[in-house]
């Protein structure tokens, strides 16, 4: 999250006075010494009820597994919320409130299993939002164990729950207080679209689940992200940073997932650290960001191919993302001096406002749409030419098994041993001073300003309105130190809990290949020595029998925990330091966990860690003060759909076609699955077939309320008309649903354009 600034705490204080005063698998496989067992075509033939096709016995006829064979399967589903009237998730904005689509929201669902235990499987969630959530994972869980017996086997061991990050999606949707407070509460239309849709893509990739193969590479993506704490990061000591060309990590690692029945390709899954923040925060219209860019332009990249399945899902992971920015230009001051920002604390003659990161395409006034796309397609090029290299020469995943494992952990108060070999401890959550400075991706706002550490110089309102929210006591000071504490949310339970203190602890692993699940945004040298750390202590223990661990890290993850720094970082106090919640051994802590945990990974394991205590949910309890859609109305003499402004009869490529309709709030119907928007063609036979919908950038839908008595709206269509755009006749078709008066009823409607030439 890019910022909580000034109306989060002043909203934090009336809110908080307000309520103050107010299994087993389903095909029942015998018990075999399945080691010794070779499947071949003929045991199917003699015995199709005992060996179904969706068996872990389903290999190839050309001969037994080789120890690279796997259950493999992804799905894809759409997860977009309301796209109007609710607060937009990312930037903390109460201001940035939804107002339309440019391209949908999607969960990626991707499941590795054992060929041989079927209870040794995991699933890796990709989700297109800031983060993971508690109350989300919960949902998932919760709608999985309500499909039967089948997907027992499914659970808060196994299912990783993560966010691209993105912040240009619709919030309201998150566990705790804090993150709801300037979306005006939560809103179960909102949650329920990202929970019905995540357990939509588990079932398809369930559904899709067979033998194959697993290979990983690599590839350098030099121009797609920066550190944007650059001072931050030379506090890390200088013969660690020279282990390491760049103060980002450049490298996207690829999991490629193919079939052993016909050898198509899947899909791919990759981790690449970026932040979700190259659409700014005055944009309004609802995107996947950079990441979402990606994956759609990889899935319609291969659509068709001879190598790739249909279906073919490409997830975009986070990685160590925590100081990186899509803005690759770097820091300026827009203030009129055209001058970088301040390299300490990224200000512009002391103030923070005005310094402001340089995306790609910053010249376009787009709210960074170019430059979204721009970044976006730099990892699906990347991505591609990662892919089809891997298509010649694979490194394919190998060893023994599938595992995973997953533990709540207390991080109020967790005493281990440092690595310098005296006890520390952990802290309940608080931010610093510096979070409310936000960063150059999103600057905060009044007189806060990062690298703030001591004795804060900052508007004397937020000493009152801290001290008020709770008084930090001289333990949690002496705790957090060299962090001045702004807010003590972890120590806040009124009226229910701001932040989490209980953290989610996940390793997953297949082959030589572990996954660390992160809940926090770790920063890159966090990240780097969080993945050392497992990678020598896998190695020390023959955790992948001889092969040589890779080790990637996704996130954030399951619930939202914040950053996670680097103790040099921390002492630093620019924005990751300061949202570090658990103080400065937050990222020693998770490595102590993980190492420790790391014997629960091992293929003869049959055990898993203590459970730890369950975290809070709060989807039932949670404030709202968000209003429903009252009904719709046209206006006197139309009809919902009309044309109020039509196309004209001629476009060339590169312009913009624009339609306008009477419209009605989108809020009444998502259209998951489908869109609001489309561009039809007509083809040689006279047919008009659809050639654009929501899910293409060049096609934007916004909704406009022109009337809250009357309770009238227009939607106004857009057609960024492609360069490359084939020649020929087309129209623009608007899908609506409207509320009627009294009775509630939800009825369908449709609006099209007059026909229109591109020339």
């Amino acid at each position: 999250m890019a910022r909580f600034h000034i109306a989060l705490a002043l909203g934090a204080a009336t809110l908080a006075l307000l309520v103050t005063f107010q299994l087993i698998s389903h095909f029942g496989l015998p018990a075999l010494d399945f080691l010794h067992i070779t499947f071949d075509a003929s045991m199917r033939r003699s015995a199709p009820n005992q060996y179904p096709i969706n068996s872990p016995y389903d290999v190839e006829e050309e001969g037994a597994d080789d120890g690279t064979l796997y259950k493999v399967g992804v799905g894809k589903a759409d997860i977009t919320g309301p796209v109007v009237e609710i607060n937009m998730m990312g930037y903390a904005d109460p201001a940035q409130v939804g107002s339309g689509l440019r391209q949908r929201l999607y969960s990626r669902a991707f499941i590795v299993g054992d060929i041989v235990n079927s209870e040794d499987r995991f699933v890796y969630l990709v989700l297109d939002t800031q983060s993971g959530d508690t109350a989300v994972r919960y949902g998932i869980l919760q709608g999985l164990s309500e499909l039967g017996p089948e997907y027992a086997i499914y659970g808060k061991k196994n299912v990783a729950v993560t966010g691209t990050h993105s912040h240009s999606g619709p919030g309201a949707w998150l566990n705790y207080l804090l993150p709801q407070i300037t979306s005006k509460g939560f809103d179960k239309q909102s949650y329920q679209a990202i929970v019905d849709g995540a357990i939509l893509s588990i079932k398809r990739a369930h559904e899709s689940l067979g033998p194959g193969h697993l290979s990983v590479g690599s590839v350098d993506i030099n121009d797609a992200n920066i550190n944007r704490s650059p001072f931050a990061y030379l506090a890390n000591p200088e013969e660690e940073r020279m282990r390491y060309e760049y103060s980002v990590d450049k490298t996207l690692t690829m999991l490629k997932f193919q079939s052993a029945r016909n050898g198509k390709n899947l899909g791919v899954l990759t981790w690449f650290p970026v932040h979700g923040t190259s659409m700014l925060g005055n944009n309004t219209l609802i995107t996947g960001d950079n990441k979402g860019v990606a994956a759609i332009l990889f899935e319609k990249a291969v659509q068709g191919s001879e190598d790739a399945e249909e279906g073919f899902v490409a997830g975009f992971s986070q990685a160590n993302v925590g100081d990186t920015s899509p803005n690759v230009l770097g820091a300026y001051c827009e203030d009129g001096s055209g001058e970088t920002c301040n390299f300490e604390d990224s200000t512009c003659g002391g103030k923070n406002e005005p310094c402001h990161g340089r995306g790609p395409r910053f010249r376009e006034k787009d709210e960074g749409a170019s430059s979204c796309f721009e970044i976006g397609k730099r990892q699906f090029e990347g991505a591609k030419s990662l892919y089809d290299e891997m298509l010649e020469n694979e490194n394919l995943v190998q060893g023994p098994g599938v595992k995973s494992l997953h533990a709540f952990h207390d991080f109020s108060g967790f005493s281990f041993e440092h690595p310098n070999g005296s006890t520390v401890s952990t802290c309940p959550a608080a931010l610093g001073y510096s979070f409310a400075a936000g960063t150059t991706d999103g600057p905060g706002a009044f007189d806060f300003k990062q690298n703030n550490t001591g004795s804060p110089n900052a508007n004397p309102v937020w000493s009152v309105v801290s001290g008020f929210l709770r008084e930090p006591s001289e333990e949690q000071i002496a705790c957090h130190h060299s962090k001045p504490i702004l807010l003590d949310v972890g120590e806040i339970e009124n009226p229910y809990l701001w932040t989490p203190n209980i953290v989610d602890v996940q390793l997953l692993r297949v082959g030589q290949l572990i996954i660390i699940v992160s809940p926090g945004e770790a920063t890159t040298m966090a990240g780097r020595r969080w993945k050392d750390a497992i990678h020598n202590s896998a190695l020390a223990s023959s955790l992948t029998a001889g092969e040589d661990p890779i080790v990637v890290l996704g996130g954030p993850a399951n619930s939202y925990t914040h950053y996670i720094a680097t103790e040099e970082e921390y002492g630093i106090q620019r924005y990751e330091g300061a949202s570090t919640l658990y103080g400065p051994h937050t990222l020693n802590a998770h490595i102590n966990l993980t190492t420790s945990y790391l014997p629960y990974l091992d293929s003869s394991s049959t055990t898993s860690p203590p459970r730890g205590p369950e975290p809070p949910i709060y989807v039932n309890e949670s404030l709202s003060f968000i209003t429903g859609v009252a009904f719709d109305r046209a206006p006197f003499f139309k009809s919902f759909g009309d044309v109020l402004s039509d196309a004209e009869s001629f476009y060339s490529p590169g312009s913009l076609a624009s339609v306008k309709f009477i419209g009605a709030n989108p809020r009444n119907d998502l259209r998951l699955e489908d869109t609001y928007a489309a561009v039809e063609k007509l083809d040689g036979s006279g047919r008009w077939v659809q050639v654009r919908n929501d899910d293409d950038w060049s096609l934007i839908f916004r909704w406009r309320r022109t009337s809250s008595v009357l309770a009238t709206s227009e939607v106004e269509i857009t057609w960024e008309i492609e360069d490359d755009a084939e020649r020929g006749r087309y129209r623009i078709r608007y899908f609506g649903a409207s509320k009627t008066p009294i009775s509630g009823t939800i009825q369908q409607f449709e609006g099209v354009s007059s026909a229109f030439g591109v020339t």
